[in-house]
C-alpha cells in the first residue's frame, strides 16, 4: 500500500498530510523548547522514530498523537485531530471510503480464504503480509493498516464476525514466532464477546464465496454494504442485490463452518504446531 507522500518533497511542510502532522510536531517541540529525546520518552518510543516522523517520513500511530496532546496541553488535543485527518489521507484514494464505513460500522463479517484480514493482525504478522509486496514505504503502510485497529478498542466497538477458511491459519506469514502471536490474537477475539471467530475446516468447500475476501458492513442508520478486496484494487458496493448475495454467502459460510467453540478450540490446536 503506497502512501500519498510517493514522489513529493517531504522537507516542505506543506507537500503532504505526513509533512503536515510532522511539522507541527516540530514547532511545538521548539516553541516550548522540547528535545525529540523527551518526547520519544513520553511516547514510549526510539528517538528515531520521532526524527522520521518529524521529517514526514513516517505516519505517526494514534498513541504517539495522544502523546504529543499530553506533552503539549496547550494544544489542546489537536494532535489527536490531526492524527485522523493524516491517516485519512495517507490511505490510497480508492480505500479511504471504505475505511470511513468501517469506521462507522456496527457489525462487520469478514471472509478470507487465505489470510488473516487486516483488522484483527498484529503488527509482526501485518509486517510479513505487506512486506511481500514490495512497497516503498513499508512502516507506513503497516502503521495505516494498524491504525484502522483503534475501532476495537471504543466503548463500544463494532461486533467483528470473522470466518476463515483452515489454510489461512496454516499459510505461514513470517516464520513461527508471527504466527504464534497472530493466532494467539485470533484466539482472543475468538473467545471475547461480542466478536466470533469461526473456521471452515479443510476439505469443506467455500466455492460458493468466490475466491476474494470480502466484508457485510452494519450500520445503525444506513443500509448494509459489502467491500470487495481485490487486485490491484478493491471496491465498495451497496447495490441491493449484490449486498443480499453476499449476506447469503456468509450464511452459507457460517454454517458449513465449525461453531463458535470448536473453532476456539481448532485455532488453540493449530496454534500449538508454531509453538
Amino acid at each position: 500500500m503506497a502512501a500519498e507522500t510517493d514522489g513529493v518533497d517531504l522537507s516542505d511542510p506543506t507537500a503532504s498530510a505526513l509533512a503536515h502532522f510532522g511539522n507541527e510536531v516540530l514547532l511545538e517541540l521548539k516553541r516550548t523548547d522540547t528535545r525529540a529525546s523527551e518526547l520519544a520518552a513520553v511516547a514510549h518510543c526510539h528517538k528515531t522514530l520521532v526524527s522520521k516522523i518529524l521529517a514526514g517520513d513516517r505516519l505517526a500511530s494514534r498513541q504517539f498523537a495522544e502523546a504529543c496532546d499530553r506533552r503539549f496541553p496547550d494544544a489542546h488535543g489537536r494532535f489527536v485531530r490531526l492524527w485522523r485527518f493524516i491517516t485519512r489521507e495517507a490511505y490510497p484514494p480508492w480505500f479511504r471510503g471504505y475505511v470511513e464505513l468501517e469506521a462507522k460500522a456496527t457489525r462487520i463479517r469478514l471472509f478470507n480464504p487465505h489470510l488473516v484480514p487486516g483488522l484483527v493482525q498484529t503488527e509482526a504478522y501485518a509486517r510479513a503480509v505487506l512486506a511481500t509486496g514490495r512497497p516503498p514505504k513499508l512502516e507506513t503502510a503497516v502503521a495505516l493498516r494498524m491504525s484502522r485497529q483503534h475501532i476495537l478498542d471504543r466503548d463500544e466497538p463494532p461486533q467483528v464476525w470473522v470466518t476463515l477458511d483452515e489454510s489461512a491459519l496454516r499459510r505461514t506469514a513470517g516464520n513461527a514466532e508471527v504466527m504464534h502471536e497472530q493466532l494467539g490474537r485470533l484466539l482472543t477475539m475468538a473467545t471475547t464477546p461480542p466478536h466470533v471467530v469461526q473456521i471452515v475446516p479443510a476439505g469443506h468447500s467455500v466455492y460458493h464465496a468466490g475466491t476474494s475476501p470480502y466484508g457485510v458492513l452494519s450500520f445503525a442508520d444506513q443500509p448494509d454494504v459489502v467491500h470487495v478486496d481485490g487486485f490491484p484494487t478493491g471496491y465498495v458496493t451497496c447495490e441491493e442485490a449484490h449486498v443480499a448475495e453476499a449476506r447469503s454467502a456468509y450464511d452459507l459460510l457460517t454454517a458449513t463452518a465449525l461453531g463458535p467453540d470448536d473453532s476456539a478450540v481448532a485455532i488453540e490446536s493449530i496454534m500449538k504446531e508454531y509453538t
